[in-house]
């Protein structure tokens, strides 16, 4: 399946952005409205952290396991996706930009390595709804960069 990628600009730099993102447990304040019931394993940060999420799209739920597997501070972020049994495997990776303007433009692509054949029959209705969630995964991050950076 093609990939989807949803970007958004906020006014933090790209040091702040990724302090924030890459802390493990940060996730779940921008992600708690489809993926619920977080447990934490390895380090808080950085390679190795971990979590296993129940995820709720497109009417489906199941257990997600999300785990940090490359770090390129201050500019990327990959994660692994493990879900439906082992039978879905995909990667999540934050890009982090500096705008000319000042702040930064952060970006998300969910990219499918392994899929169900259901997921492969109904790719488009699969892709729009992965777009959508990440759309507000983005929005509700800017929110809660601003409230991590107020004092």
């Amino acid at each position: 399946m093609k990939s989807v990628t949803v970007s958004i600009d906020v006014p933090q730099t790209p040091e702040q952005v990724y302090d924030f993102l890459d802390i493990m447990a940060h996730h779940e304040r921008f992600t708690d409205h489809y993926l619920t019931n977080w447990r934490y394993s390895g380090p808080g940060r950085g390679i190795g952290s971990c979590a296993t999420v129940t995820a709720a799209l497109g009417g489906t739920t199941t257990d997600v396991t999300v785990e940090v597997v490359e770090a390129d501070p201050p500019r990327r972020i990959a994660e692994r996706n493990i879900s439906a049994a082992g039978r879905r495997l995909a990667h999540g990776t934050y890009t982090i930009e500096p705008l000319r303007t000042g702040g930064s433009q952060v970006s998300f692509t969910y990219a499918w390595t392994r899929t169900p054949l259901a997921d492969r029959l109904l790719a488009p209705v699969v892709r729009a709804a992965t777009r959508r969630a990440n759309r507000t995964v983005l929005r509700r991050l800017a929110t809660e960069l601003a409230r991590h950076a107020s004092p």
